[in-house]
């Protein structure tokens, strides 16, 4: 989680007739968990859905609100204008299409408030600029700027001075030999081209995503600002710069727009929007009968606008808060509007008593005895990828059950076997002395007419006189001092295990599951360099079955 630090002092300037003890106070009521405290300073860990808490100015905006000091949504003043014009070059549509900004004047800048800006800046970057490749923003000297500006591309030959340095140099340099072009230059691809803005006397502002030029560096004497976002995504782009337009606008600064024309690209509206949400959804939700005039009153303190229609209660959401999507989370806001501190826990009703699950007891019992033996649990995901789970095992994958719209790109896959995470777990440790001894009792997915679940027990020795044998007797042992469980085994081939040296597994003759010594092609797979031996048995089919 991102962390900013704060001093009381300057906080207490900012918000208005307020104590610091009122501040520390209030500030874990604003989502805010402070680290550490040192005299005038504060150290504070703020979530990286609100990256308007990155510097002071936008945490003494939402304080001023949980205060009532003042309340309601902020509202952006931003004189349209014609003055400062943008043209966008077709060619940027391939590489990085979007371009917005916005012009900030009349301020006074100090040390404090470029470090702020600086972090504001890296944390949008990291958040929803997703590491700068879906939008990364440019803070600049307006007066050291010509405009128009033109958004174009250049080849990687072109020479500039970038930020912190004194001579020119190529774009094809600063990718290979500085940080942040070894960092970021793989964002552009392998593109010829790369994205460049430039003033009208074809002077360089901006390299995005990589560096600015150092002709607009922000100093102390700074009174105007310029700031540019670059994106793949428009909307993404323009959420970013109503970040920072809200947190320029709260430190004094004038803000003006720019006018942007060419390839798809506009000039920025930044506009708030409107949800509705129902008084009974936010009382039934928090436990609570808040009168309609109450919950628009908490919203108010939540730094949003509300206003009653009917049986709804129509929020009004300023654009920097492109973290609200729905009425649950108006619901949230109300609740940090009321106070956290005001809500009062009650148990629920109930007309049983609560009592462990028997299976939880039987299954914790079996993972006492494996570790007793002196194996070590593991806890893998349910999501894994094709290759670990059938590519390097040599499993078929015909009845692979994938994952639509999956968050991660190599986590797609649900797991219809424990033992190849526990290989991948091998793999990751081969650094590490041997023997390494884990299992685990995890859910696993199987597809017939439908996804079902079960939950499978797995377990694997690795060491250099690891055998068959070896691991019979530890499932033998768990099976039978947890549960009086006998099991026989019958001889099997199967692709993750060596010929001769596998075994299915059966109790009272029907079978339960696989045993044997891993196959020594898979073990080259995960480069572990000591015989494997290990077994997967369904405890749904068995213990659970009865319980």
């Amino acid at each position: 989680m991102p962390v900013v630090e704060l001093s009381y002092t300057r906080l207490q300037k900012l918000i208005g007739k307020v104590s610091k003890k009122q501040i520390s106070d209030s500030l874990p009521f604003l989502g805010l968990d402070i680290e550490s405290e040192n005299k005038d300073l504060v150290r504070v860990e703020y979530s990286p859905n609100r990256p308007d808490y990155s510097t002071d100015f936008g945490i003494a905006l939402g304080l001023q609100g949980l205060l009532g000091i003042k309340t309601g949504a902020i509202k952006l003043a931003i004189k349209r204008s014609k003055k400062y014009p943008i043209s966008v070059n077709s060619s940027v549509s391939k590489i990085r299409p979007f371009v917005t900004g916005i012009i900030a004047k009349n301020g006074k800048i100090d040390d404090s408030m470029i470090k702020q800006f600086m972090t504001m800046q890296e944390d949008l970057h990291f958040g929803i600029g997703r590491k700068r490749k879906k939008s990364s923003i440019g803070i600049h000297d307006l007066d050291k700027i010509s405009f128009p500006l033109l958004y174009t591309t250049t080849n990687k030959n072109y020479e500039f001075i970038p930020l912190n340095s004194e001579k020119p140099i190529s774009i094809s340099e600063i990718m290979t030999n500085t940080d942040l072009g070894k960092e970021y230059g793989s964002i552009l691809g392998h593109s010829s081209m790369v994205p460049i803005i430039l003033d009208s006397n074809q002077q360089t502002v901006s390299f995005p995503p990589i560096i600015n030029a150092a002709v607009t560096t922000v100093t102390s004497k700074t009174k105007n600002l310029f700031v540019e976002v670059t994106g793949i995504n428009k909307e993404d782009a323009e959420d970013m710069l109503s970040v920072v337009a809200t947190i320029l606008q709260k430190a004094g600064f004038v803000l003006e727009s720019v006018h942007i024309t060419g390839s798809k690209n506009s000039t920025p509206k930044l506009e708030q929007k409107k949800i509705s949400v129902t008084s009974k959804l936010i009382n039934q939700t928090l436990g609570l009968n808040l009168k309609t005039s109450k919950i628009i009153s908490s919203l108010k303190k939540s730094r949003l606008d509300a206003s009653s229609k009917g049986k709804q209660i129509l929020c009004t959401i300023p654009a920097y808060r492109f973290d609200i999507f729905g009425p649950m989370d108006l619901v949230e806001e109300t609740a940090l509007g009321y106070g956290i501190q005001n809500l009062e826990p009650m148990l629920t009703p109930s007309q049983t008593i609560g009592q462990i699950n028997p299976i939880s007891l039987e299954l914790k019992s079996l993972s006492q005895i494996m570790i007793g033996i002196g194996f070590l649990e593991a806890l893998n995901s349910s999501l894994t990828s094709k290759r670990v789970l059938y590519e390097m095992t040599n499993r078929n994958s015909e009845k692979i059950i994938s994952v639509l719209d999956s968050k991660s790109q190599e986590h797609t896959i649900l797991r219809d076997s424990i033992l190849p995470g526990l290989l991948e777990n091998l793999s990751k440790n081969i650094h590490e002395s041997y023997p390494q001894k884990t299992f685990e009792i995890g859910t696993v997915f199987t597809l017939n007419d439908s996804v079902s679940e079960k939950t499978n027990f797995s377990g694997i020795s690795a060491h250099q006189d690891a055998n068959f044998t070896e691991i019979k007797s530890v499932l033998q042992s768990a099976l039978k001092t947890g549960f009086g469980l006998q099991i026989d085994t019958k001889t099997t081939t199967h692709p993750s295990f060596e010929d001769g040296r596998c075994a299915t597994i059966l109790q009272n003759g029907k079978p339960i599951g696989i045993i044997g010594e891993i196959d020594s092609k898979i073990i080259e797979n995960y480069k572990v360099r000591v015989p494997v031996v290990g077994f997967e048995i369904s405890l749904s089919e068995s213990i659970l079955k009865s319980i």
